[in-house]
């Protein structure tokens, strides 16, 4: 059964100057956890705001639950747990008050939102802190008090926002493996993330978008082999770099991208360990020494280069737009 669906959406601003939303269509099974990976200003946060209620598509269709998001918001809303970028929680209260606030404002008695609030605070292992202001929080414990404010309503349907913008690597390992609970507990969960290793750990099925558009769909090994099961990565001196691409490309049958300002050339191999071995015995009978090279599966940066023509850090009108917005 599907939890989740979206077809052909479409979300304009400026008068339709820009499409944040094209067509978008994408669907989540129940009890599964769906990755939609993407570049900043993909669509990702608008895709999001849409399944969630807080914004109206100017065309398509969408049910979370059934339920259809436009006709019936306030009934999706019942269901459904949200967890933005950014920790939504008062940094002048307590991290306890917070949640007894947020189980008050989902209309829960006075007593159920303490009790609510405790049995949160000990999953995400946030006890000893509860009766200290956010302010003093670490940012990865902001983010699992935010996450832990989503829960208040024990929803079918949680949609994460890129949960771990902005955390160390141990605070992304923590977040990882609260998410996991839940997983295991049946929650359905849509996850967007800039992060191929994330949507690796956490996600069944992935979704890549792009201006608007779902581009690609798999687990996180077929998009991977998308642009190849392995790379090779060489970095050469800036006066080597033209010649060592030729001789890239001419042991490994393959097409080599060219970081110009990182001199880095990448190419997609299918006997990686082999293939690494010819280029560097071509490399010395050319003369051309390598100041750094690593055999690796493809990264973030590799499946979008391949898929779109552009790395994942690139803009789209989507940020632009929230940037205008922002500064008026």
């Amino acid at each position: 059964m599907k939890s989740v669906i979206a077809e052909n959406l479409v979300k304009t601003y400026r008068k339709g100057a820009v499409r944040a939303l094209d067509g978008l269509s994408l669907d989540v099974e129940e009890g599964t956890v769906l990755g939609v990976l993407g570049p900043n200003g993909a669509g990702k946060t608008t895709t999001v705001r849409v399944l969630s209620t807080l914004l109206e598509p100017d065309s398509g269709h969408a049910t979370v639950g059934g339920i259809d998001v436009v006709k019936n918001p306030k009934a999706v809303r019942q269901i459904i747990g949200l967890s933005g970028q950014y920790a939504a929680v008062d940094e002048t209260l307590t991290g306890w008050d917070n949640l007894v606030m947020f189980g008050q404002l989902y209309h829960l008695s006075a007593v159920q939102a303490k009790v609510r609030a405790n049995e949160l605070l000990e999953q995400f292992s946030l006890t000893d802190a509860a009766h200290r202001p956010i302010k003093t929080f670490s940012g990865g414990m902001r983010r699992r008090l935010d996450l832990a404010a989503s829960l208040i309503i024990r929803p079918k349907v949680l949609f994460l926002d890129e949960p771990t913008t902005g955390l160390d690597p141990r605070g992304r390992m923590e977040m990882w493996g609260v998410i996991e609970d839940l997983v295991r507990e049946g929650v359905t969960l849509l996850l967007t993330t800039q992060y191929l290793e994330e949507a690796d750990q956490l996600a069944d099925d992935i979704v890549v978008i792009d201006q608007g558009k779902v581009i690609a769909r798999g687990t996180s090994d077929q998009l991977k082999d998308k642009v190849g099961g392995e790379r090779i990565e060489i970095v050469v001196a800036q006066a080597n770099l033209v010649q060592a691409k030729e001789v890239i490309e001419r042991v490994t049958h393959g097409e080599a991208t060219v970081d110009q300002g990182m001199r880095r050339i990448s190419v997609p191999v299918p006997d990686g360990t082999q293939s690494l071995i010819a280029v560097i015995r071509e490399f010395d009978s050319a003369g051309i020494h390598a100041l750094d090279l690593a055999l690796k599966r493809p990264s973030l940066d590799d499946v979008f280069l391949s898929l779109t023509g552009h790395i994942a850090e690139a803009e789209t009108p989507e940020v632009d737009h929230k940037r205008r917005g922002a500064r008026k």
